[in-house]
């Protein structure tokens, strides 16, 4: 019986795509001079600042390139950055029927709050994970294992939230079944990852709601 909800943060419990967007466009254009094509960008979604900022800026110390990302992000947050209709609601839902929810993201602690903050939701999540509490990061599973933990939660208990192959790999590594959400933006790249399975497609919140508490 699923008890325990680990949420994914970008493009999955808040809509911060245009956001993601164009903070890498804004950096591509600083240090290249010009902008990459959406797809490319979008296949790197989930995947740590840091290891992409070292693969596409690798004359570049990747702190000194994800700082000109992260800055530019929060002049542009307040503006482009949109709650998912129905997400945060189903969020309260589940906290009401008494299931541990977790966020287990790629960001900074620092952002993730600030976003939470900036949509008053820092009391919906009884636990956090983000990249400064772990050495390794999606797709490995030590994101998922030190939510389990925080939640008190066996891997069988728990159901990973994702819009993309970052988040269901990482749940495929920790043996943690995984729910892939249909208002994720899609691309025609290539995903870096290639293996990643998800035990579930759901097209809307609603569809989740359904399916969590059938599990």
């Amino acid at each position: 019986m699923i008890n325990t909800i680990l949420w994914d943060f970008d493009g999955t419990l808040l809509d911060t795509n245009d956001v993601i967007l164009q903070s890498w466009q804004h950096t591509y254009n600083h240090y290249y001079g010009h902008f990459m094509p959406v797809e490319h960008i979008t296949s790197c979604f989930g995947e740590p600042l840091l290891a992409t900022m070292a693969r596409e800026f690798p004359d570049v110390p990747p702190k000194e390139s994800a700082e000109i990302y992260r800055e530019y992000q929060k002049d542009i947050a307040y503006t482009w950055a949109k709650a998912i209709p129905g997400v945060f609601e189903l969020v309260e839902y589940l906290k009401e029927k008494g299931y541990k929810q977790c966020i287990v993201t790629s960001r900074t602690t620092e952002s993730t709050l600030r976003y939470l903050d900036l949509f008053h939701k820092n009391d919906l999540f009884d636990g956090m994970v983000t990249c400064d509490d772990t050495d390794k990061h999606k797709p490995e599973p030590e994101p998922i294992f030190l939510g389990l933990e925080k939640m008190k939660s066996a891997p069988e208990e728990a159901l990973m939230i994702g819009d993309g192959v970052f988040d269901i790999k990482c749940a495929n590594n920790a043996g943690v079944r995984s729910a892939l959400v249909g208002w994720r933006i899609t691309g025609s790249g290539e995903p870096i990852i290639k293996d990643a399975v998800q035990d579930y497609d759901v097209e809307t919140p609603e569809d989740l709601k359904k399916l969590i508490e059938s599990l």
